[in-house]
């Protein structure tokens, strides 16, 4: 297979991490004779910096024409001034818009190597493994902003065809998985919310086989910590699935181990690790690359078709870990460098 790949590899410690998520990717094409076409280009702070836009038109028509786009991070301390005019994050936002990537995927395992890290009671994160589908392109987010000296206001709209698209998504992958799908809103209050929960539940009628739950957003905060266990598929609006997703990194340990995938309905795809920037650690070579690589993996899953590369990452990264070849936010001693070689080695064996 032959596949163009845009790279951005953003601020902070996202080039650090998209590098060793190249290295990967190189070495699973050599091993499948594939050819794999890496192009870089600037988003976010670093393209801020150089053109006084963080989503530069160059870097948006090459993400356009790619078939798959790997990002590392945007943002940092340097360009933080909420009350700029221009900001990284805008950049991200216009790309997934651009792109029409409305359906984010994060996966959360907890790997029973790592269930220390986790503030939670050992017992409780047994067979923990959760499937977040986050609406991404809607919501308050992208809705009119309107400021005042004295008042704010964000608008917070949805229509049904952004609603359906993102849960249709959900159930197809709950029905290959434990057919579970939990969604969450605040239908108690939200006039958004309530039309949420009844789509969803018309679009549930195409799926009898799964079984479907709702959850009021403050509940499912709290159930996630006391039972994570008993959930599968979670689908959610944007802001909603933003802060979940965050809590539930503190199940695995650690925000560095988590990838997402964000999807619309062709094959291209934008992939990244749910971290941050991490400007404190930038460019020492402290940074958990596997949050990346794990990316690259879904990469290959839902952009490329190619399954059995992406199983053979995640394997790599699942001995990676069982061999203790960690950087310190999970515990351990090791490099970024040095979490890649350990995952080449792998990979070659």
């Amino acid at each position: 297979m032959r596949a163009n790949v845009v790279v951005l590899p953003g601020d902070g410690i996202g080039p650090e991490v998209t590098a060793c998520a190249v290295e990967v990717l190189h070495a699973v094409a050599a091993q499948g004779g594939h050819e794999f076409r890496f192009e870089e280009y600037l988003i976010g702070g670093a393209a801020i910096d150089a053109h006084g836009d963080p989503l530069p038109d160059d870097t948006l028509a090459a993400c356009k024409r790619a078939d798959a786009v790997l990002l590392g991070a945007v943002g940092g301390l340097k360009w933080s001034d909420p009350n700029a005019r221009v900001r990284p994050e805008q950049g991200l936002l216009r790309l997934r818009a651009a792109l029409g990537v409305y359906a984010n995927l994060r996966p959360v395992r907890v790997h029973p190597e790592l269930v220390g890290l986790s503030p939670l009671k050992n017992e409780k994160l047994h067979h923990v493994d959760l499937l977040f589908v986050r609406e991404l392109t809607g919501g308050a987010y992208f809705g009119a902003k309107t400021r005042s000296a004295d008042a704010a206001a964000d608008e917070y709209r949805y229509t049904v065809a952004e609603i359906e698209r993102a849960a249709r998504r959900a159930f197809e992958f709950a029905r290959a998985r434990r057919r579970h799908l939990t969604h969450v809103d605040k239908a108690n209050v939200l006039e958004t919310a309530r039309l949420w929960r009844n789509t969803v539940e018309r679009v549930a009628k195409d799926y009898p086989d799964v079984k479907l739950e709702h959850q009021l957003v403050d509940s499912m905060a709290m159930l996630l910590l006391v039972r994570p266990s008993a959930y599968d598929v979670i689908v959610t609006e944007n802001l909603f699935g933003d802060i979940l997703t965050d809590e539930a990194a503190a199940l695995a340990g650690s925000l560095g181990l988590l990838p997402s995938a964000s999807l619309g309905d062709g094959k291209a795809g934008l992939y990244e690790p749910i971290h941050g920037s991490a400007p404190d650690i930038a460019g020492k070579g402290l940074a958990n690359p596997l949050g990346a690589v794990l990316s690259a993996a879904l990469l290959l899953r839902h952009s490329l078709g190619l399954e059995t590369e992406a199983k053979a990452i995640e394997g790599a990264v699942d001995k990676v870990i069982a061999e203790g070849v960690l950087t310190r936010d999970v515990g351990g001693t090791a490099s970024t460098a040095g979490v890649s070689e350990a995952l080449l080695k792998v990979l070659a064996r």
